[in-house]
């Protein structure tokens, strides 16, 4: 007889939504210091134009409820009924699945930068992003998520910034109720990254700017929870 053991879940301490620590985090660990994150403000045009440009990716928080879960359900059925090779068909973006328990800010973190050539060199893979990005290249969604439960000094990095928040941070056995995921541009189409989806979503081809196209995006988010206010966005951009 053959007995199944269940594989422990992996839960860290989540990453706060502030920009300065994520810049610090990516900044020794393998990203040029021109590369940096930055708030947004708001959603509306005036507030957007407040970003510095270019924008590579923008990090979106936003609360799981049962409207949104709803909504994400119903959005994988109709991708997959209209587009059946869906998962052939995003196979050129580099997207990691989320196996570890509150891990969504790293996973929009590596999504920012592993889908922008020109943030990261991989050739220096002697540090933990492009060592990851490279190592990982190649890999299937699970296999990537299968490396990252393994990779000890990225749980390590990752645990170091939970700890430098501005607010103390949560126990592990807290409930967190609030996601990050990632939008990109590749091809010049809008992708949103989030590791809880099955796919990566396209969201068509990007008709003013990244940054602009995403908060459009992010709005229809707050559109569906009107009763809900923990909604935040944070840019990466080029301090050049």
């Amino acid at each position: 007889m053959v007995i199944e053991i269940e594989k422990q879940k992996i839960k860290w301490l989540p990453l706060e939504a502030n920009p300065d620590i994520w810049t610090k985090i990516v900044q020794q660990h393998g990203v040029d210091s021109k590369w940096s994150y930055t708030d947004v403000y708001g959603f509306d045009p005036e507030l957007l134009a407040m970003v510095p440009q270019p924008v590579k990716a923008v990090i979106f928080l936003f609360p799981i409820t049962e409207a949104y879960e709803n909504y994400r359900r119903d959005q994988e059925k109709t991708v997959l009924q209209q587009q059946p090779t869906i998962y052939e068909d995003t196979k050129h973006v580099h997207f990691f699945k989320q196996t570890i328990s509150n891990a969504c800010g790293m996973i929009g973190l590596l999504h920012s930068l592993a889908n922008n050539d020109d943030v990261i060199n991989t050739n220096d893979d002697k540090k933990l992003f492009p060592k990851i990005i490279k190592e990982t290249k190649g890999m299937t969604p699970a296999e990537r998520a299968t490396y990252l439960e393994g990779c000890a000094e990225l749980a390590q990095v990752h645990s170091d910034g939970a700890q430098q928040g501005q607010t103390e941070a949560p126990s592990l056995e807290e409930q967190i109720y609030l996601h990050f995921i990632c939008f990109v541009e590749i091809n010049d189409q809008l992708y949103e990254l989030d590791g809880r989806q099955a796919f990566p979503i396209n969201h068509g081809k990007i008709q003013q700017s990244l940054l602009y196209d995403a908060a459009i995006v992010m709005k229809g988010f707050m559109e569906r929870d009107p009763e809900e206010s923990n909604f935040s966005a944070i840019a990466l951009t080029c301090d050049e």
